[in-house]
């Protein structure tokens, strides 16, 4: 483990050992750019749950790189980024991101392994997301319709295919072609159109061809690397409150975001892993439906004016409402918060005053943690704190004393209300934007 300087400004100076780092609110907390900071520090990223329904965006060097399946590290020299079993991927979707970043001058090469226990995300999975989605009318949930649900259904029933099987061909073109016949006359009981199982099992043999390179077993991997000191950062993907177990259920994802998820979808157990690092933003969003206290019509409409708050998968304006203390510290207790990292902080250098959500009143009664319940917790009414804003920008600041006043004692605020050590600020999309206490 490496020591930390006396000045503690330098990303590389800094104590890294084994990070988790989650999103601790409902996703799109800028993850991705928190995560290409600290990779500075790494030696390999790790993803361990969700699909392609990620984005994570990082802006270096006047590129925009938006990833989906491959970890932020890949965007770093001489670090090893990791696709772990816990992950379903989409082999075309992945092909397509590697010839994508390739394209944008990614090396793409020994840096990056492929778990060969990870399920496989199938034409037909998309095909059913979308139909049971369009049945649920105004219940709709808000997939992303990329087929990550009925994926991970599969792998739960036991009945998924993996990367394992890719990589055989004649055993995979006989597992699909069963799954195919049993999916088709799903979709055609639902009045949608069937895939065809030639197409999709050439379509599919190309990409194992192309990934076959990258696919090892990635739980040996680790474990050496474990063995041998290097230290290993895992990027988690959605957030807290999306989480199948802890989010707001049904409008969650299907897998576990939280920490947890880290162990089972890697194979690392829980006492290599040193620290969890929780992102959020100064402010609160959320892409599809679900309860969310604390959101905020004119607010959200002033972040989209700006040109902020757009999903990076789906392009969809994402709802926006005020900090909510109440879910960020109850975050803090499921996943173990050591450290915060609080993101775009920027976006409300224009707003004054500023509203933070210090408690939920619920039928007459304050709570403090939210209710289990989704249609309870979309209910709960909040109840605010306001504090002034500093009315200027902060895009410059490089230490946290270059702050405004204001600005850092809503900072100072809003982590003690979370109940964990803020260490890191950003201040903007670029790594240099980026404020480490």
């Amino acid at each position: 483990m490496r020591r930390p300087s006396a000045s503690g400004q330098n990303f590389a100076q800094k104590v890294m050992a084994n990070t988790i780092l989650i999103g601790a609110q409902w996703g799109d907390e800028g993850k991705g750019k928190i995560i290409d900071v600290l990779t500075a520090e790494a030696d390999i990223v790790v993803r361990s749950q969700g699909g392609n329904n990620a984005g994570h965006t990082v802006i270096h060097r006047g590129k925009k790189y938006i990833l989906h399946l491959i970890p932020s590290g890949i965007l770093r020299r001489g670090k090893v980024c990791v696709i772990g079993n816990g992950v379903v991927i989409d082999p075309i979707a992945l092909v397509k991101e590697i010839e994508g970043l390739k394209n944008l001058g990614v090396r793409i090469g020994r840096n990056l392994l492929v778990s060969d226990a990870a399920h496989l995300v199938l034409p037909y999975h998309r095909a059913l997301d979308e139909q049971r989605e369009l049945r649920k009318g105004a219940a709709k949930i808000g997939t992303t319709k990329r087929g990550i649900g009925p994926a991970y259904g599969d792998k739960a029933a036991r009945t998924g295919l993996r990367v394992s099987d890719l990589m055989q061909p004649r055993l995979f073109s006989k597992k699909l072609e069963a799954k195919m016949r049993e999916n088709n006359a799903i979709l055609r009981a639902l009045g949608a159109k069937p895939n065809d199982f030639r197409e999709v099992n050439q379509q599919y043999l190309a990409a194992a061809a192309a990934l076959s390179p990258f696919v090892a077993n990635t739980v040996v991997y680790l474990h050496r690397a474990l063995q041998s000191g290097r230290e290993i950062l895992f990027e988690g993907a959605q957030g807290t409150f999306l989480d199948i177990d802890h989010g707001t259920y049904p409008y969650v994802t299907s897998s576990n975001t939280t920490a947890g998820g880290a162990c089972t979808g890697s194979g690392v157990p829980p006492h290599r892993m040193d620290r969890v690092v929780g992102v959020m933003k100064a402010y609160t969003t959320r892409v599809g439906e679900g309860p969310l206290p604390t959101e905020d019509a004119s607010f959200a409409k002033k972040l989209h004016q700006m040109g902020r708050e757009f999903g990076a998968t789906t392009g969809r304006a994402r709802r926006c409402g005020w900090f909510d203390a109440v879910a960020t510290h109850y975050a803090t207790m499921i996943n173990g918060i050591d450290e915060l990292a609080i993101t775009n902080l920027d976006g409300l250098d224009e707003v004054n005053p500023i509203s933070i959500c210090v408690g939920y009143r619920l039928n007459g009664k304050r709570l403090d943690v939210p209710p289990c319940d989704s249609a309870q917790w979309n209910n709960c009414e909040p109840i605010y704190e306001t504090m002034p804003g500093w009315s200027e920008s902060t895009r410059s600041a490089r230490k946290f004393s270059d702050l405004p006043k204001r600005a850092r004692d809503y900072l100072k605020r809003i982590s003690g209300l979370t109940g964990a050590k803020l260490t890191i600020v950003s201040v903007g999309p670029t790594r240099a934007e980026t404020i480490v206490l």
